[in-house]
């Protein structure tokens, strides 16, 4: 299965393509988040929430919580949904993912105001700053057709630099 996945390569899309498949899969899960998780908050992010975006083509749910709410948050979630075990898991973070939604769903769980709580000024950064997001898709069309592993590697620096100058 590792084989597997290292060799799976990235396609990208418009985000216009899928916007209103993604509009309707926003909707639908977020009536079941809410049902789940009453008291965490619910957030668009990732590609498809930044209009003029290239996106592999899924949708990005973060979910907020409070410290005190996590723990549970976290195993909620796990009985609902896999583990994204390509993304680190922590006490104020986890990942979910449903690859068999239309579009395929991510869940990140977050504690509000914990270290990895950026995913909505990132959103938000990339919207207001259309050329930043611009320099994103450029990297986004370098690696369409490429390895999976060596796109996550180069959006991960890309994410990591881009971040530094938005909380410095």
């Amino acid at each position: 299965m590792t084989e597997i996945l290292a060799l799976e390569r990235v396609r990208f899309v418009s985000e216009l393509v899928i916007r209103k498949r993604v509009e309707i899969a926003l909707t639908h899960h977020r009536e079941l988040l809410t049902r789940l998780l009453p008291e965490a908050k619910s957030y668009h992010i990732g590609s498809t929430a930044v209009p003029g975006s290239l996106t592999k083509g899924d949708l990005d749910i973060q979910l907020r919580v409070t410290v005190g709410q996590f723990t549970r948050a976290d195993a909620v979630l796990a009985s609902h949904y896999q583990r994204n075990t390509g993304s680190a898991h922590s006490p104020t973070f986890s990942s979910f993912k449903d690859d068999r939604a239309d579009p395929p769903l991510g869940i990140q769980l977050t504690v509000a105001g914990g270290p990895d709580d950026f995913f909505c000024r990132l959103r938000d950064y990339l919207i207001a700053h259309s050329e930043v997001n611009e320099r994103y898709n450029e990297l986004k069309r370098r690696f369409d057709g490429a390895l999976m592993v060596d796109y996550r590697a180069a959006k991960s620096a890309f994410i990591e630099e881009l971040l530094e100058n938005i909380f410095n």
